[in-house]
């Protein structure tokens, strides 16, 4: 999965505001590029990885921040567009 693509499938449960769903997500992206990879690039056990990635799992701000950074993408902030 190229870097748009994860972007753009990791973006959709962070715009649902789907934490569970998040971390489910980045596991799915994670094996799909070779977990141990994964985990030696974000500086995880391949063992924290699997743990942190499941889909019940509620993984600390950092270690999405660190996965994400392995697999290329990174979280942003933008204004919410509200209608008045």
């Amino acid at each position: 999965m190229h870097a748009e693509a994860t972007a753009a499938y990791l973006s959709s449960f962070i715009e649902a505001g789907n934490a569970a769903g998040l971390a489910a997500a980045l596991g799915d992206v994670a094996r799909t590029r070779g977990m141990a990879q994964v985990a030696r690039n974000a500086g995880l056990s391949r063992e924290a990885l699997y743990r942190a990635l499941r889909p019940d799992s509620y993984p600390r701000f950092d270690t999405i921040v660190r996965v994400c950074v392995a697999l290329g993408v990174k979280l942003t902030a933008h204004p919410i567009d509200t209608v008045r």
